[in-house]
């Protein structure tokens, strides 16, 4: 008898970017080489002096359990880091430490949702943020933001969304699968519409606010408006920034009734973060920060290679991110074409298919970031790669017609 999986299990979906994934695994089995636009992390080697923390943690026998809550040393570099970026002062007890920003998130909203809590969802969003709610017994109120609005959630489209059941908004910023970043200014038009609504709380995603190409530091909502202090939960970690993707550390800072709960929650799951994984977050938090400025700029000259190249392709657009590794680019004048093959687009998942199948590029199709009519390119790979698959994708648009080829088979 098959095993019984609970209702939680059943209301999510499978990531789009691990089934993507196996496809590329399937298609480089049968000797193909594909261009893989899908991954969503630093093509970049861990920093060395992180790693050297790390073995010698090793070698000291730093290898037993942590605090719930992390290491000293880590939530004393986690403590410096938010000083020095957003000059916030916080104490222990308002910090959580978790397997990642991930589970943090995750954490966070299995602390806080009852059946039938709603959180608000900005869409494009990252793809798990709405299957998340769902696990946790949550509605997610996905709200559409729109190209001609960057990509962001407005004051008038929050307030619209917000009822007596809202819980949590959701700010990945900046975001992914689009770039875009609030400024002080949109932070704070949002802000002045949560103040009339006590009973929300922010959740801000800032996973990637050191790679980003503005003047000055990202803002975060952590420090436009005084007022929501006890109500916003900012997370972030070390993946991103210091390409420590496998390391599995991410941190939370909000309000202490709400990091106790989720140290609850951990020390039921996990016990604590990896105590190895926490020197070399401790390290790369404290530690030289040239590698961030480094990747930066490579991540930039990446960015403006290929947002190009995408632009120059008939039938292709994207705007140029604020921040992260990713282009959210709009496929919409293909959808409705034909292949050579006679088969009609219909979709952007179809789109999608088709450059893997006929050009060997991969990339992952928008609806799974609630953005029909795009698909996402990941720039967190080298030039060579990004131009080739430019071509790549600039053949296959060509090879398209507004109707199937007499000699075509039907669809």
């Amino acid at each position: 008898m098959p095993v019984h999986t609970a209702a939680r299990v059943r209301r999510i979906n499978p990531s789009p970017s691990t089934a993507a994934a196996q496809r590329v695994r399937e298609l480089k089995s049968q000797g193909l080489t594909v261009l893989d636009l899908t991954v969503g992390e630093p093509d970049f080697d861990t920093p060395a002096h992180v790693k050297a923390a790390a073995i010698e943690a090793i070698e000291a026998g730093e290898t037993k359990y942590t605090p719930v809550n992390g290491t000293s040393r880590l939530r004393a570099a986690i403590t410096a880091k938010l000083r020095e970026r957003h000059g916030l002062d916080v104490t222990d007890a308002r910090i959580t430490v978790g397997g990642g920003a991930k589970q943090v998130i995750f954490l966070a909203l299995m602390a806080t949702l009852d059946e039938g809590d709603e959180v608000i969802v900005p869409a494009p969003y990252w793809v798990s943020y709405p299957d998340m709610v769902r696990a946790n017994d949550g509605v997610p109120v996905v709200v559409d933001c729109p190209e001609a609005d960057g990509f962001k959630l407005t004051p008038q489209r929050l307030a619209a969304a917000i009822t007596e059941r809202t819980s949590w908004v959701i700010l990945n910023t900046p975001g992914n699968p689009t770039g875009s970043a609030y400024t002080t200014d949109e932070l704070h038009a949002l802000a002045q519409v949560l103040l009339a609504h006590p009973q929300v709380h922010v959740l801000t995603d800032e996973i990637y606010d050191e790679i980003w190409y503005g003047d000055q530091d990202a803002p975060s909502l952590a420090t436009v408006e005084p007022g929501l202090a006890d109500r916003v939960f900012l997370t972030n970690g070390v993946s991103k920034t210091y390409a420590m993707t496998g390391w599995r550390i991410g941190y939370g800072v909000g309000p202490t009734d709400l990091v106790t709960a989720i140290n609850t929650l951990q020390s039921q799951t996990s016990s604590c973060p990896s105590s190895v994984s926490q020197a070399a977050a401790a390290a790369a938090l404290s530690g030289p920060q040239d590698f961030v400025r480094d990747t930066v700029r490579v991540y930039r000259a990446r960015r403006d290679a290929t947002v190009k190249l995408v632009n120059d392709i008939p039938g292709l657009g994207c705007t140029v991110p604020d921040g992260g590794f990713y282009l959210l680019v709009n496929c919409r004048e293909v959808i409705g074409q034909f292949t050579p093959a006679g088969v009609r687009i219909e979709n952007d998942e179809d789109f999608t298919r088709y450059l893997l199948d006929s050009r060997q590029v991969a990339v992952i199709h928008g609806t799974a970031y609630g953005a029909p009519g795009y698909f996402r390119i990941s720039f967190a790979t080298s030039t060579d790669v990004l131009t080739e698959a430019c071509e790549r994708l600039a053949s296959a648009c060509a090879a398209l017609s507004a109707a199937p080829a007499a000699s075509a088979p039907s669809a």
